[in-house]
């Protein structure tokens, strides 16, 4: 276990190029995302992180954070998590669709499999119980001795956090109905007790029996009393929340940016980790000078000098879904991306709108619009780039290893970035002429004034090549991109149908003034490299 200030910390600033400066446009996060929330009998509040693939506990008055289990161990993707009297710790892992447990000594085993999208997870008086949160969910107590689970109800429309009340049922949130229900423990028919929230996605009851609730769309905290039938709001702080835990009668709440806060009363709050980045992913710069930064389920726009303003996210309205690669769409206000479910869109946030180009496709990861607009991608799961236009898509090449990054200079000529194979090559009558090779695993790719830029996450640098005659040379070094050093990170696939899989992809985007602006991912912050 090792104690963190911040994801990446401990490998120091990124080192600029003679001739070169590195600015951060955004504070490196301290979590990376904060999900599931559990408050251990040491008075600190674990925290699951599906993104980072890891779990955190927290000094709530000190802000220390310690790392419990770490990126690359054995627990993956861990979106909610509970102790049991014995001090065990029991956590859903979203993508790997079970239930495992950690004892106090760190030993992890699994305890349930075959739970697709398993994230909800409770103890009480000595029953463990767990849900799923998809479009036709189960919840069930699971047997601790390798016996089949009880289903305790089936068919949810989505199902979340939860908690035994104090009259002994399950309550849970219902985001596919914007509803709460409950449930008797030993089965029968569910039935609605809070409706016309903003997305519930927790509910955990206070030292007093009161409902303390999450919104994610809304951003909303609510404290229901269903015996007075009274709902107040404790907090508003912005789309994304995801849970809540307590340390006697004080309350913590989690956003999935990585953000922990105290809430003190209605109203009044004190941040204990602020909101951030979880990667990000793709980066592009619009006519305005605008950055949309993609960040998997939510998409912001930064000006620099300015800060992360939200654009969508995957309940707003229009919003495409999961978001990994971007470029300028042809007009002011739109942004093509491409997703983690496999589609292209073009996305307009201010109106709440997306018309998918192409869709079904395999690992999608960068984009680019040609001149005369058509988009091309890279399609990382099958080694194809693709074109879209016109309504039809069509192969520009086949064959690649792992392609990731993708740029059309001002002739029209498409570069691509091979991840697998440490090159960089350009497409020309279909097939693949290598502009540069030897690098350890390209994956955001630039071009201006016959130059490209390259994110390199394996020799975790900016690098520039000739496209003409493939000299490099280096524009920064030591950057906060890819995998931490001796981590390998393991696969997070997709989550149900709401995202992923949730692979890594560190860009790099070109800003009218010759600005460079790379995705920090490895701590998520976006980086601005400047000549002179």
């Amino acid at each position: 276990m090792a104690s963190q200030a911040s994801r990446y910390a401990a490998s120091g600033s990124a080192i600029a190029a003679e001739g070169w400066t590195v600015e951060r446009l955004t504070p490196p996060s301290r979590l990376y995302g904060a999900n599931g929330l559990a408050t251990g009998a040491d008075g600190r509040v674990y925290v699951a992180q599906v993104g980072g693939s890891q779990v955190s506990a927290i000094d709530v008055d000190s802000g220390a954070i310690e790392t419990i289990s770490a990126m690359g161990g054995e627990i993956v993707a861990p979106d909610d998590l509970v102790f049991d009297e014995a001090g065990n710790l029991y956590l859903t892992e979203i993508t790997e669709g079970r239930v495992c447990m950690r004892t106090p000594d760190g030993n992890v085993r699994v305890v349930q499999g075959d739970m697709p999208v398993a994230n909800p997870i409770t103890w009480h008086q000595g029953r463990l119980i767990a849900g799923e949160c998809r479009v036709g969910a189960r919840i069930m107590e699971i047997s601790l001795d390798g016996g089949a689970p009880r289903v305790i109800v089936d068919n949810v429309p989505m199902a979340n956090a939860f908690q035994v009340g104090p009259d002994g049922k399950l309550y849970f949130p219902v985001m596919g109905t914007n509803e709460i229900w409950r449930v008797d423990l030993d089965g029968g028919a569910p039935e609605v007790v809070a409706g016309d929230l903003g997305v519930p996605d927790s509910v955990k009851f206070d030292s007093k029996g009161r409902i303390v609730t999450t919104q994610v769309a809304s951003g909303q905290v609510l404290r229901l009393d269903l015996v007075s039938g009274t709902r107040e709001v404790l907090a508003d702080l912005g789309p994304g929340l995801d849970n809540v835990t307590f340390i006697g009668d004080r309350i913590f709440v989690s956003s999935i940016p990585g953000e922990i806060t105290e809430i003190l009363s209605p109203g009044k709050v004190r941040s204990i980790v602020p909101r951030s980045l979880q990667w990000p992913l793709g980066l592009a710069v619009g006519a305005d000078g605008a950055i949309f930064v993609a960040d998997g389920t939510f998409g912001y726009t930064l000006r620099p000098g300015g800060s992360l303003d939200l654009a969508g996210m995957i309940f707003y309205p229009g919003c495409p879904g999961y978001m990994r690669g971007v470029a300028p769409g042809t007009t002011a206000g739109e942004w093509v991306v491409t997703t983690g479910l496999g589609g292209v869109a073009r996305y307009r946030p201010a109106a709440g709108e997306s018309e998918f180009l192409a869709n079904g496709h395999d690992q999608l990861m960068g984009v680019a619009v040609a001149q005369g607009g058509a988009v091309v991608f890279a399609e990382y799961g099958t080694g194809r780039v693709l074109s879209a236009e016109g309504g039809e898509v069509s192969e520009l090449a086949s064959g690649m290893d792992k392609p990731m990054g993708v740029a059309i200079d001002a002739g029209g000529a498409v570069y691509v970035a091979e991840a697998g194979a440490g090159r960089i090559v350009k497409l020309a009558g279909g097939k693949a002429e290598t502009v540069v090779d030897g690098l350890g695993r390209p994956e955001g790719l630039a071009v201006r004034g016959g130059k490209l830029f390259v994110v390199d996450t394996s020799a975790k640098a900016l690098i520039t090549v000739d496209a003409a005659t493939g000299a490099q040379s280096v524009v920064a070094s030591n950057l906060p991109v890819g995998a931490p050093q001796g981590v390998k990170p393991k696969f997070l696939g997709p989550i149900g149908d709401m995202a992923g899989p949730m692979i890594p992809f560190s860009d790099v985007t070109a800003g009218a003034d010759g600005t460079l602006y790379v995705s920090g991912d490895a701590e998520g912050s976006v980086l601005a490299l400047r000549v002179g």
